[in-house]
Protein backbone atom coordinates (compact mmCIF):
# COMPACT_ATOMS: atom_id res chain seq x y z
CA UNK A 1 0.00 0.00 0.00
CA UNK A 2 1.17 3.35 -0.75
CA UNK A 3 1.44 4.51 3.05
CA UNK A 4 4.61 1.45 3.18
CA UNK A 5 3.01 -0.15 6.02
CA UNK A 6 2.94 -3.75 5.53
CA UNK A 7 0.16 -6.69 6.91
CA UNK A 8 2.66 -9.37 8.46
CA UNK A 9 1.56 -12.95 9.35
CA UNK A 10 3.31 -13.76 12.51
CA UNK A 11 3.66 -17.00 11.53
CA UNK A 12 5.64 -16.48 8.34
CA UNK A 13 9.58 -17.31 8.61
CA UNK A 14 10.24 -14.13 7.22
CA UNK A 15 7.81 -11.80 9.48
CA UNK A 16 10.81 -10.09 11.56
CA UNK A 17 12.21 -8.85 8.45
CA UNK A 18 9.21 -7.91 6.92
CA UNK A 19 7.90 -6.43 10.29
CA UNK A 20 11.72 -4.74 10.34
CA UNK A 21 11.26 -2.95 7.26
CA UNK A 22 7.20 -1.59 7.44
CA UNK A 23 8.79 -0.30 10.99
CA UNK A 24 11.63 1.64 8.88
CA UNK A 25 9.75 2.71 5.57
CA UNK A 26 6.54 3.82 7.50
CA UNK A 27 6.99 3.88 11.30
CA UNK A 28 3.80 1.40 11.43
CA UNK A 29 3.35 -2.36 10.80
CA UNK A 30 0.18 -4.72 10.93
CA UNK A 31 0.45 -8.11 12.63
CA UNK A 32 -1.97 -10.82 11.52
CA UNK A 33 -2.63 -14.34 13.47
CA UNK A 34 -0.79 -13.20 16.29
CA UNK A 35 -0.88 -15.27 19.52
CA UNK A 36 -2.89 -13.12 21.74
CA UNK A 37 -6.31 -14.97 22.58
CA UNK A 38 -9.02 -13.34 21.35
CA UNK A 39 -11.48 -14.23 23.88
CA UNK A 40 -9.20 -12.84 26.44
CA UNK A 41 -8.84 -9.41 24.76
CA UNK A 42 -12.84 -9.55 24.48
CA UNK A 43 -13.19 -10.41 28.06
CA UNK A 44 -11.09 -7.29 28.84
CA UNK A 45 -12.65 -5.14 26.45
CA UNK A 46 -16.05 -5.52 28.55
CA UNK A 47 -14.84 -5.36 31.75
CA UNK A 48 -13.10 -1.93 31.13
CA UNK A 49 -16.42 -0.79 29.19
CA UNK A 50 -18.15 -1.22 32.29
CA UNK A 51 -15.27 0.22 34.61
CA UNK A 52 -15.93 3.77 32.13
CA UNK A 53 -19.97 2.86 32.65
CA UNK A 54 -19.58 3.51 36.01
CA UNK A 55 -19.21 6.25 38.44
CA UNK A 56 -16.86 4.87 40.89
CA UNK A 57 -14.28 5.50 38.30
CA UNK A 58 -13.81 8.47 40.05
CA UNK A 59 -12.20 6.63 43.20
CA UNK A 60 -9.37 5.61 40.55
CA UNK A 61 -7.97 9.55 39.89
CA UNK A 62 -5.09 9.20 38.72
CA UNK A 63 -1.61 10.08 40.60
CA UNK A 64 0.24 12.55 39.05
CA UNK A 65 3.77 11.64 40.59
CA UNK A 66 3.10 8.26 39.68
CA UNK A 67 0.93 8.49 36.26
CA UNK A 68 -1.23 5.75 37.32
CA UNK A 69 -5.28 5.56 37.51
CA UNK A 70 -8.05 6.79 36.31
CA UNK A 71 -7.56 10.13 33.74
CA UNK A 72 -10.92 12.17 33.48
CA UNK A 73 -12.45 13.32 30.09
CA UNK A 74 -10.37 15.71 28.78
CA UNK A 75 -7.14 15.68 30.58
CA UNK A 76 -4.66 15.12 27.98
CA UNK A 77 -3.74 17.30 24.61
CA UNK A 78 -1.18 16.43 22.10
CA UNK A 79 2.19 18.22 21.98
CA UNK A 80 2.05 21.74 20.87
CA UNK A 81 -1.72 21.71 21.40
CA UNK A 82 -3.80 23.70 24.01
CA UNK A 83 -6.86 21.68 22.88
CA UNK A 84 -7.56 18.80 24.81
CA UNK A 85 -8.22 15.24 23.21
CA UNK A 86 -11.94 13.91 23.47
CA UNK A 87 -11.13 10.67 25.80
CA UNK A 88 -10.61 9.26 29.08
CA UNK A 89 -8.55 6.61 29.67
CA UNK A 90 -6.57 4.11 32.68
CA UNK A 91 -3.29 3.54 33.15
CA UNK A 92 -2.56 0.30 34.40
CA UNK A 93 0.87 -0.59 35.62
CA UNK A 94 1.80 -3.97 37.48
CA UNK A 95 2.51 -2.43 40.25
CA UNK A 96 -0.05 0.46 40.13
CA UNK A 97 -3.92 -0.20 41.05
CA UNK A 98 -6.43 -2.19 39.16
CA UNK A 99 -10.08 -1.28 39.71
CA UNK A 100 -11.23 -4.33 42.13
CA UNK A 101 -14.31 -4.77 40.07
CA UNK A 102 -11.81 -6.13 37.14
CA UNK A 103 -10.72 -9.99 37.63
CA UNK A 104 -7.06 -10.79 36.15
CA UNK A 105 -7.50 -10.48 32.49
CA UNK A 106 -6.01 -6.92 32.19
CA UNK A 107 -2.78 -8.67 34.14
CA UNK A 108 -2.95 -11.70 32.12
CA UNK A 109 -3.31 -9.55 28.87
CA UNK A 110 -0.73 -7.12 29.90
CA UNK A 111 1.75 -9.85 30.32
CA UNK A 112 0.60 -11.79 27.16
CA UNK A 113 1.41 -7.92 25.30
CA UNK A 114 4.56 -7.28 27.03
CA UNK A 115 5.81 -10.97 26.48
CA UNK A 116 5.04 -10.30 22.29
CA UNK A 117 6.73 -7.32 22.42
CA UNK A 118 9.77 -8.49 23.53
CA UNK A 119 9.74 -10.81 20.91
CA UNK A 120 8.85 -7.87 17.98
CA UNK A 121 12.16 -5.88 19.62
CA UNK A 122 14.06 -8.83 18.99
CA UNK A 123 12.39 -9.23 15.27
CA UNK A 124 13.81 -5.38 14.85
CA UNK A 125 17.41 -6.19 16.34
CA UNK A 126 18.16 -9.39 14.13
CA UNK A 127 16.98 -7.58 10.77
CA UNK A 128 18.48 -3.77 11.67
CA UNK A 129 21.55 -3.21 9.80
CA UNK A 130 24.74 -3.30 11.58
CA UNK A 131 25.67 0.31 11.86
CA UNK A 132 22.23 0.99 12.93
CA UNK A 133 22.34 -1.21 15.96
CA UNK A 134 25.66 0.31 16.82
CA UNK A 135 23.80 3.59 18.34
CA UNK A 136 21.95 1.00 21.07
CA UNK A 137 23.66 1.87 24.15
CA UNK A 138 22.42 -1.29 25.15
CA UNK A 139 20.52 -3.91 22.83
CA UNK A 140 16.96 -2.99 22.49
CA UNK A 141 15.22 -6.22 24.44
CA UNK A 142 17.85 -5.35 27.68
CA UNK A 143 16.79 -1.69 27.54
CA UNK A 144 12.93 -3.07 28.73
CA UNK A 145 14.57 -5.69 30.81
CA UNK A 146 13.14 -5.23 34.30
CA UNK A 147 11.14 -1.96 32.99
CA UNK A 148 9.01 -0.26 35.50
CA UNK A 149 7.30 2.27 33.19
CA UNK A 150 5.82 -0.23 30.25
CA UNK A 151 2.54 1.47 29.81
CA UNK A 152 -0.78 -0.56 29.38
CA UNK A 153 -3.39 2.09 28.90
CA UNK A 154 -7.13 2.11 28.10
CA UNK A 155 -9.13 4.29 26.28
CA UNK A 156 -12.92 5.18 25.66
CA UNK A 157 -13.62 8.09 23.33
CA UNK A 158 -16.98 8.82 24.28
CA UNK A 159 -19.71 9.44 21.59
CA UNK A 160 -19.46 13.33 20.58
CA UNK A 161 -21.70 15.75 22.89
CA UNK A 162 -23.48 18.39 21.11
CA UNK A 163 -21.32 20.99 22.81
CA UNK A 164 -18.00 19.49 21.83
CA UNK A 165 -14.87 22.05 20.68
CA UNK A 166 -15.41 21.99 16.87
CA UNK A 167 -11.40 21.73 16.58
CA UNK A 168 -11.36 19.10 18.83
CA UNK A 169 -10.22 15.64 18.21
CA UNK A 170 -10.52 12.15 19.72
CA UNK A 171 -7.19 12.19 19.35
CA UNK A 172 -5.20 14.77 17.99
CA UNK A 173 -2.37 14.12 15.64
CA UNK A 174 0.99 13.20 17.95
CA UNK A 175 3.81 10.65 18.17
CA UNK A 176 4.83 8.25 20.33
CA UNK A 177 7.44 9.01 23.34
CA UNK A 178 8.34 4.89 23.52
CA UNK A 179 10.35 2.77 21.66
CA UNK A 180 7.04 0.56 20.13
CA UNK A 181 3.84 0.68 20.82
CA UNK A 182 1.59 -2.52 20.17
CA UNK A 183 -1.95 -1.85 19.78
CA UNK A 184 -5.29 -3.80 19.73
CA UNK A 185 -7.52 -3.06 17.67
CA UNK A 186 -9.67 -0.46 18.27
CA UNK A 187 -13.39 -1.69 18.42
CA UNK A 188 -14.41 1.09 15.94
CA UNK A 189 -12.04 3.17 12.98
CA UNK A 190 -11.18 6.24 13.39
CA UNK A 191 -7.02 5.31 13.88
CA UNK A 192 -4.66 7.89 10.37
CA UNK A 193 -1.58 7.40 9.98
CA UNK A 194 0.35 10.09 8.12
CA UNK A 195 2.65 8.97 5.39
CA UNK A 196 6.08 11.09 4.25
CA UNK A 197 4.02 13.37 1.95
CA UNK A 198 1.31 14.34 4.25
CA UNK A 199 -1.28 12.02 3.20
CA UNK A 200 -3.38 10.24 6.00
CA UNK A 201 -4.27 6.74 5.60
CA UNK A 202 -6.62 4.64 7.54
CA UNK A 203 -5.35 2.07 10.08
CA UNK A 204 -7.57 -1.31 10.13
CA UNK A 205 -9.65 -1.99 12.81
CA UNK A 206 -9.81 -5.76 12.19
CA UNK A 207 -10.32 -7.03 15.70
CA UNK A 208 -7.46 -10.21 14.57
CA UNK A 209 -5.09 -8.03 14.09
CA UNK A 210 -2.60 -5.87 15.88
CA UNK A 211 -0.88 -2.61 14.79
CA UNK A 212 2.61 -1.53 16.23
CA UNK A 213 4.45 1.70 15.35
CA UNK A 214 7.77 3.29 16.72
CA UNK A 215 7.79 5.85 18.66
CA UNK A 216 10.40 8.99 19.78
CA UNK A 217 12.37 6.55 21.91
CA UNK A 218 13.55 4.03 19.17
CA UNK A 219 13.60 6.90 16.92
CA UNK A 220 16.13 8.87 19.05
CA UNK A 221 18.25 5.32 19.69
CA UNK A 222 18.53 4.77 16.57
CA UNK A 223 19.61 7.91 14.93
CA UNK A 224 16.35 8.49 13.44
CA UNK A 225 16.90 5.35 11.38
CA UNK A 226 13.08 4.57 12.53
CA UNK A 227 10.32 7.39 12.12
CA UNK A 228 8.31 8.14 14.90
CA UNK A 229 5.21 8.71 12.33
CA UNK A 230 2.80 10.84 13.60
CA UNK A 231 -0.87 9.67 13.86
CA UNK A 232 -4.46 10.65 15.28
CA UNK A 233 -8.13 9.34 16.09
CA UNK A 234 -10.52 11.11 13.99
CA UNK A 235 -14.31 11.93 14.91
CA UNK A 236 -16.54 9.41 13.77
CA UNK A 237 -19.55 10.20 11.54
CA UNK A 238 -22.94 11.49 13.11
CA UNK A 239 -24.40 8.11 11.92
CA UNK A 240 -21.51 6.51 13.68
CA UNK A 241 -21.35 8.37 17.27
CA UNK A 242 -20.76 5.66 19.71
CA UNK A 243 -18.03 5.20 22.24
CA UNK A 244 -14.59 3.91 20.70
CA UNK A 245 -12.63 1.92 22.92
CA UNK A 246 -8.53 0.64 22.59
CA UNK A 247 -6.05 -0.69 24.63
CA UNK A 248 -2.30 0.46 23.33
CA UNK A 249 0.32 -0.90 25.36
CA UNK A 250 3.47 1.56 25.61
CA UNK A 251 6.83 -0.33 25.48
CA UNK A 252 9.40 1.99 27.80
CA UNK A 253 13.46 1.03 28.80
CA UNK A 254 14.22 1.58 32.26
CA UNK A 255 14.54 4.85 33.48
CA UNK A 256 18.75 4.82 33.18
CA UNK A 257 19.17 3.84 29.40
CA UNK A 258 20.73 6.39 27.46
CA UNK A 259 18.79 7.17 24.79
CA UNK A 260 21.32 9.98 22.69
CA UNK A 261 23.56 12.48 23.96
CA UNK A 262 21.03 14.68 25.01
CA UNK A 263 18.60 12.40 26.89
CA UNK A 264 17.81 9.35 29.28
CA UNK A 265 14.53 7.07 28.70
CA UNK A 266 13.52 9.27 32.41
CA UNK A 267 14.77 12.49 31.07
CA UNK A 268 12.57 12.30 28.08
CA UNK A 269 9.90 10.93 29.48
CA UNK A 270 8.66 13.36 32.47
CA UNK A 271 9.65 16.11 29.30
CA UNK A 272 7.03 15.06 27.03
CA UNK A 273 4.51 14.43 30.04
CA UNK A 274 4.76 18.26 30.95
CA UNK A 275 3.82 19.01 27.54
CA UNK A 276 1.10 16.65 26.73
CA UNK A 277 -0.34 17.95 30.68
CA UNK A 278 0.08 14.84 32.49
CA UNK A 279 2.45 16.66 35.15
Amino acid sequence: MSSGILSIDYSDNNSPQKFEKSLRDSGFAIIKNHPISRELINRTYEEWESFFNDKNKFNYLYNKKTQDGYFPFLTENAKNSSIKDLKEFYHYYPWGRLPSRLSETTITLYNDLVNLSSELLQWIESSCPAHIKKNFSVPLKSMISGSQSNLFRIIHYPPLGKNADKKALRAAPHEDINLITVLLAGSEPGLQAMDTNGKWHDISCDKNMLVVNSGDMLSMASNNYYPSTTHRVINPQKSKNVSRYSMPLFLHPKDSVVLNETHTARSYLDERLKEIGLK
